[in-house]
C-alpha cells in the first residue's frame, strides 16, 4: 500500500472537511533554513536543504542498496523458497510504506512551520523529550555508527582479497599482510571522505554509488547463473537443515538479515537535504530508490539461492571461490569486488552523517562561517577521531557481523518498521473505523515481536560463535 503525498490531513481522521491552511508566513518558516538564527551548527552545516528529489533518490539508494544485499541468498537458505520470497516482498512493501508515512509526517510538520530535520527531533515532537533522548537518539546513533564499523570491516575484507589476488597473479605469492592492515587502509580512505562538509555534498558520490550497486548486483547475478548451470557449483539442495530449534532460530536470523538489508534509519536526515518546498519530493526519491531495490535485491537473492541452495555463504561472492580457487574467471571476481569496495566507501560516509551532525552541533559555532578556521579545525579533528575509532573497532573485531545483526534487530526494526507507523497514527490520528489505523497497528505489533525474537536469535548466535572470536584475527 502506497499513500499519495497529496492526501489531506483530514482524510486520515474523523473530520469531514480539511483543516484550514496555515498562514503563508507560517507555512514557509524554516523550510530552507532561512531562519538561521534558530538552527544549531549540525542542522545548519551538515543538513543543508539544497537538494532536489533526484539527489534524495541517490541518498536513499546508497543508504539502502548496500553490499549487505549480497547476504540475501543466505537468508533464503534459512527460510526456503516460499518463505524467502514472501519475506523479501513483505520487507519491500512494508519499508516503502513506512518510509512514505514518515515522509508524510515530516511534510505535515513542515507545513505547520516546524520542519523536523532529525529522527530525534521527530521523536521529541511526537513522543516527548524522554523518548528522543533515551531511546530514539541512542538507537539511531548505535545503528548508524555500527553500519560504519561493519562497512569498514567489509571494505578491508574486499581490499584484502583484491590485493592478495593481484599479488598472486603477478608473483604467485599469497603475501603476508593481515586483515587489520587492510581495514586500516580502508579507514584511511574513509578519513578523507569524512571531511566532506555536508550531506548534500555527497550527491555526486551517491550517484556513482547507485551505478556501482547495479554493477556488482549484475556481477553477482551473472556469476550465480553461470555456476548454477555448470558442474563447478555445489549440488542444489533447497532443504532447511538442522534440528527444530536450529531451524526456528534460523528463520528469525534470516528475517533479521532481510530487515537489516532494507534498513535505513536516516529518513528524516535525508529528507532534510531537500530544498523547499519539500512536498512530494521524498515520494519521488523513494520511487527511484525502490526501482533499484527491486532490480538488485530480487535478482541477487533468487539467483544466488537457486545456484547454491543451503550452501549459500555469508555473501554470494564467497560462493564464487572454493578452497582459495576462483570458480568464475578471476577478472570477473576481481571486478565484482572492486565495485563492492568502491560502493562501501560511499555507504560508510552516508552513515557517518548522523555522527557528523552530532559533532558539528557540539563543537561548531553556527554564528561563524562554515569554512572559517573556528569551524574547520574542530570538524577536521573530531571527524578524524570518529573515523579512527570506527576503524580500530573494525580491525579489532573481525566478527562484527554477529554484533551487527544484534544492532539490526534492536535498531533497524524499531526505526524503520515500528516508529514510522506510530508517528503517523499519533500525528494524523486516523479513526479506528479506518483500515489505515489497524494496518499501522498490526505492523507495529508484529514487527515489535519480530524485533525481540530476532534480538534473542542474534544473542544466541553470538554465544555459539564466541569461542571462535579472536581480536585482530586474520579472517
Amino acid at each position: 500500500m502506497v499513500l499519495s503525498t497529496s492526501n489531506s490531513v483530514a482524510a486520515y481522521g474523523d473530520e469531514e472537511s480539511p483543516s484550514p491552511a496555515p498562514p503563508p508566513q507560517l507555512a514557509t518558516t524554516n523550510y530552507d533554513h532561512g531562519n538561521k538564527e534558530n538552527l544549531d551548527a549540525g542542522a545548519l552545516f551538515v543538513l543543508k536543504s539544497k537538494g532536489s528529489w533526484w539527489h534524495c533518490g541517490y541518498h536513499l539508494t546508497t543508504s539502502i542498496v548496500a553490499p549487505a544485499l549480497l547476504s540475501l541468498p543466505l537468508a533464503f537458505a534459512g527460510l526456503g523458497w516460499e518463505a524467502g520470497v514472501l519475506c523479501l516482498v513483505v520487507g519491500a512493501l512494508v519499508t516503502f510504506y513506512s518510509y512514505n508515512l514518515l515522509s508524510l509526517v515530516l511534510e505535515h510538520h513542515a507545513q505547520l512551520g516546524k520542519r523536523q530535520l532529525r529522527f530525534r527531533d521527530m521523536a521529541h515532537q511526537i513522543l516527548g523529550p524522554a523518548w528522543s533522548r533515551y531511546f530514539v537518539g541512542p538507537i539511531q546513533f548505535l545503528v548508524c555508527y555500527g553500519a560504519v564499523i561493519g562497512c569498514t570491516l567489509l571494505g578491508g575484507q574486499c581490499m584484502k582479497f583484491l590485493v592478495l589476488q593481484t599479488i598472486y597473479l603477478l608473483s604467485n605469492s599469497t603475501g603476508d599482510m593481515k586483515l587489520y592492515q587492510f581495514v586500516i587502509i580502508f579507514g584511511g580512505l574513509l578519513l578523507i571522505l569524512a571531511q566532506l562538509p555536508s550531506f548534500h555534498s555527497l550527491r555526486h558520490i551517491n550517484l556513482v554509488s547507485l551505478v556501482l550497486c547495479l554493477a556488482y548486483s549484475l556481477c553477482a547475478t551473472a556469476g550465480s547463473i553461470y555456476l548454477g548451470n555448470s558442474s563447478k557449483g555445489p549440488p542444489k539442495d533447497y532443504s532447511v537443515t538442522g534440528n527444530t530449534t536450529h531451524r526456528v532460530f534460523g528463520v528469525f536470523n534470516a528475517i533479521a538479515i532481510i530487515a537489516t538489508t532494507f534498513g535505513n534509519g536516516i529518513i528524516p536526515e535525508i529528507q532534510a537535504t531537500v530544498a523547499a518546498p519539500v512536498k512530494g519530493k521524498m515520494f519521488k526519491g523513494l520511487c527511484v530508490c525502490y526501482t533499484v531495490v527491486c532490480a538488485t535485491f530480487f535478482s541477487v537473492a533468487i539467483s544466488g539461492y537457486w545456484a547454491f541452495g543451503n550452501k549459500a555463504g555469508s555473501t554470494v561472492l564467497s560462493n564464487f571461490m572454493n578452497n582459495g580457487k576462483s570458480l568464475v574467471p578471476k577478472w570477473f571476481l576481481l571486478t565484482a569486488n572492486v565495485f563492492t569496495l568502491l560502493q562501501l566507501s560511499a555507504v560508510s560516509v552516508v552513515y557517518l552523517q548522523p555522527t557528523n551532525e552530532v559533532l558539528e552541533r557540539a563543537f561548531a559555532d553556527p554564528k561563524t562561517d562554515q569554512f572559517s578556521a573556528r569551524n574547520v579545525v574542530p570538524r577536521l579533528v573530531f571527524r578524524s577521531i570518529s573515523v579512527v575509532i570506527a576503524t580500530t573497532i573494525s580491525a579489532m573485531l573481525p566478527f562484527f557481523g554477529d554484533i551487527n545483526a544484534l544492532l539490526g534487530a534492536f535498531g533497524f526494526i524499531p526505526l524503520d518498521f515500528v516508529l514510522p507507523v506510530i508517528f503517523f497514527n499519533l500525528t494524523f490520528k486516523p479513526s479506528k473505523r479506518k483500515p489505515i489505523f489497524w494496518i499501522n497497528t498490526l505492523i507495529a505489533v508484529v514487527f515489535s515481536a519480530i524485533g525481540v525474537i530476532a534480538a534473542v536469535a542474534a544473542v544466541r548466535q553470538i554465544s555459539q560463535d564466541a569461542k571462535t572470536y579472536r581480536l585482530f584475527a586474520n579472517v
